[in-house]
């Protein structure tokens, strides 16, 4: 505003004649003549100044607006070139000069097996164990934060200062603190003659310390295996991602890069094919112990306190897929041969716990140009759980994009002529698609350029055979094979990606009673149920620890009797030292958790004001074993310290009354846990029924006045109805339903059904 007023000022308006300071007789008499000529002379020097203070001011306002102007025309120009200024770069491929070890103590080294890690902390144990692998060669990257003074026998380390000097065109792209910077040992690694380059993590321990033992690392010559491969049949066009854990035995666990759509996909193959080895230039193993698994599994399956420690099926086959199929990659357990080096970038726009998952479909979809696949393997390394979660927001790039990136993938096609023109290419139409950004873009021309400079030599294309008719797959080509379904204490219902209620419902449960552990009795056949009760209260509890009349190692079901059940508390609760409380809960009683989380936690649950659970018989006039019990039970009270015979007698009056609880369901907070030991001490091997101890305990432990109600509502009756029918029987409404038989997978599943009417996710698993 200040410019526009002095760009036109006031003296350029008509001026006023004022009076003179020397007055006119007579004001009215004819003025003095006042013509231009006149008026100019009079006041030549006053229009001299305002003509040299308006053109100055003039002067000024032109500068400043065309500068203004300018300078928008300037930052408009910019922000259009940002925009437009995406273009794929021009590589002269026969002009790059090569880079050879000019800097480091190892330039006459060579091995052609390496075993490449990010380090960022002093030598693991497992890194410690992996340097004596016989035949590889450990290579250890470093990045800002790791110690200036890292040192292991036997491996190769390389500091930042190190790398930059090795020459290579990707070090001015990579970031300073972050695991991506192994791409320099890729580099350095084929520099020395690599063929095989094993992509570890420092937190792996190597199965038995040999590799060849779980992969296929010679795949032409002497040692290698020719053998066929089963592999996922591709009968189904629209099925372009996997689940490969479902494979190796735990349809439960989904790994990171999977897109949450399809995490619900539980079902095994119907059928699968095979195909020649040979091609499997990148192999994927499963991880034991921590599997690669994402944030939304990692927090929604345990307590923040457990350490995971899941297994797989090390007798399951490799498993192989076909082009149009895909299934996620990591940088923690995989072997890349030579013909798929130039797939081991790493992309560095991206959040860093997306970057190798978007490595893996980037490179899978561009081996299909060469006729290689990838295999995934059975376990071949033990992770252990640091229980250190990364935040969510570091996998970002993963849950917005993975699954329109594959979809892309599948779809994408190119002319060009030489693998390493595809490579850029397609990570040029990536950056235009937003899956990463012009960054990478460049940094793909640069790792292209280095591999090349430091003698690599880039494999001849093949057709694709996505775009050739599919063979019917006969009868004679199918190949069966029925996975495992592996004892889990994590087993949890599978999510769809959906963001609902539902989804919603599982997280609040499972933070109500994720430290709570669910110890279950089998009365029926374990071999038939124990996996589902898993599957079912997994993922809700901490833990679901099941008892039963006959041990079964295979499927973690521990030896208990019933009627002295109790005894074996003591011991759990040691076990699980940590845990908020314990349930216990036998197979003929159904837990409706959804309806448990008003219950106070702190306090002892149990059926007490159900009257066909809880009951007082009189000694007299009932059966021997009545008064045996009674005078147990007086025996025990009698050496009760002060403070359990005051609320034992204070609801119990008489001698000649037996409280009886069919004990079922109930609760022990931790609160309680030392009290319940105590009691338990006290019994010690006198035989006194489960049904007499629960009660017993329970009243000498707290009042009943003080115990939480929750229970009272439960559906108790004696008999079990004819027919299992949720109109007669069940309700969804209440805290537990019993009696209900499951006896077998055909009941389980009836019973999964009718619970769905309180938690609609448990139809995903049916």
């Amino acid at each position: 505003m200040l410019v526009q007023e002095r760009a036109v000022p006031k003296s350029l308006k008509r001026p006023q004649i004022r009076t003179l300071p020397t007055l006119q007789p007579n004001r009215f008499t004819e003025p003095k003549n006042l013509d231009f000529s006149t008026w100019v002379s009079d006041n030549f020097y006053r229009i001299i100044t305002m003509f040299v203070l308006i053109a100055t001011i003039a002067a000024v306002f032109f500068l400043y607006t065309s500068t203004d102007t300018a300078s928008l025309i300037c930052l408009q120009s910019q922000t259009q070139l940002a925009m437009d200024s995406i273009s794929l770069p021009q590589i002269n491929w026969n002009s790059i000069k090569p880079i050879a070890d000019k800097t480091s103590p190892y330039a006459n080294f060579r091995s052609e097996q390496w075993i490449v890690v990010s380090v960022s902390s002093y030598p693991s144990d497992a890194l410690k164990k992996m340097v004596k692998i016989n035949g590889w060669q450990v290579l250890a990257i470093g990045n800002s934060r790791t110690p200036r003074d890292w040192s292991l026998k036997g491996a190769i380390f390389l500091s930042l200062d190190m790398q930059a000097n090795l020459g290579f065109r990707v070090v001015d792209h990579l970031p300073y603190d972050s695991y991506v910077r192994k791409s320099v040992g890729y580099l350095f690694a084929i520099q020395h003659g690599a063929k095989k380059i094993f992509d570890a993590d420092d937190r792996g321990e190597v199965i038995d310390n040999d590799l060849r033992k779980h992969f296929d690392v010679e795949l032409v010559g002497e040692g290698a295996r020719q053998e066929a491969i089963l592999q996922y049949s591709h009968d189904n066009p629209n099925r372009i991602v996997v689940n490969p854990y479902i494979h190796f035995g735990q349809r439960s666990v989904w790994p990171r890069g999977l897109p949450l759509e399809n995490v619900g996909e539980i079902g095994h193959e119907e059928f699968y094919t095979e195909v020649f080895g040979g091609k499997q230039f990148i192999q994927q193993g499963i991880s034991n112990g921590l599997p690669d698994v994402d944030s939304v599994f990692y927090f929604t399956r345990k307590s923040g306190l457990e350490a995971f420690d899941i297994k797989f099926d090390d007798h399951a086959p490799k498993v192989a897929l076909p082009q149009g199929m895909m299934v996620p990659l990591n940088s923690f357990n995989t072997i890349y041969h030579s013909s798929a080096f130039w797939a081991l970038m790493l992309p560095v726009s991206v959040s860093t716990m997306a970057s190798d998952v978007l490595r893996g479909y980037w490179g899978q979809r561009l081996l299909w140009e060469i006729g290689g696949y990838v295999a995934v393997y059975p376990p071949t390394v033990h992770r252990y759980d640091r229980i250190e979660a990364y935040p969510f927001s570091e996998e970002k790039d993963l849950h917005v994009n993975v699954g329109r990136l594959i979809k892309f993938l599948v779809s994408w096609r190119s002319n060009k002529h030489r693998l390493f023109e595809k490579i850029l290419e397609l990570s040029y139409v990536m950056a235009e698609e937003g899956f990463w950004n012009e960054q990478d873009l460049k940094f793909t021309a640069a790792w292209l350029q280095d591999l090349l400079a430091v003698g690599y030599q880039q494999p001849r294309l093949m057709s694709l055979e996505l775009d050739r008719p599919r063979a019917t797959i006969g009868h004679g080509d199918r190949k069966d094979f029925n996975p495992q379904k592996l004892p889990s204490v994590h087993l949890a219902v599978e999510e769809t990606g959906t963001v609902s209620s539902e989804i919603g419902n599982l997280i609040r449960w499972r933070k109500n009673f994720g430290n709570i552990v669910l110890i279950m009795f089998c009365n029926g056949p374990v071999e038939r149920t124990a996996l589902e009760w898993r599957l079912l209260y997994g993922r809700i509890f901490k833990t679901v620890l099941i008892l039963s009349a006959q041990k079964n190692s295979d499927l973690a079901v521990e030896q208990g009797q019933l009627d002295q059940i109790y005894k074996q508390l003591p011991k759990i609760f040691d076990r699980f030292s940590s845990a908020d409380g314990f349930l216990f809960l036998e197979d003929d009683t159904i837990l409706n958790y959804w309806n448990l989380l008003q219950a106070d936690k702190s306090k002892l649950w149990i059926a007490d004001k159900v009257s066909m659970s809880w009951t007082t018989a009189s000694t007299s006039g009932n059966s021997d074993w009545y008064s045996e019990q009674a005078d147990m039970v007086k025996k025990v009270v009698s050496t009760m310290p002060v403070h359990f015979q005051v609320n034992y007698k204070e609801t119990v009056r008489s001698d000649k009354s037996l409280t009886i609880c069919s004990s079922e369901i109930f609760y022990i907070p931790r609160r309680f846990v030392s009290d319940f030991v105590d009691l338990v001490n006290l019994v010690g091997h006198i035989e006194i029924h489960q049904k007499v101890a629960i009660p017993m305990f329970f009243l000498s432990m707290d009042l009943p006045q003080n115990f939480d109600s929750v229970l009272s509502a439960m559906v108790y009756k004696q008999e079990l109805p004819s027919i299992n029918s949720s109109s007669t029987h069940y309700s969804a409404q209440a805290p537990a339903v019993h009696p209900w038989k499951v006896s077998s997978e055909h009941e389980f599943i009836k019973l999964i059904r009718i619970m769905g009417e309180g938690d609609p996710l448990l139809m995903e698993l049916v």
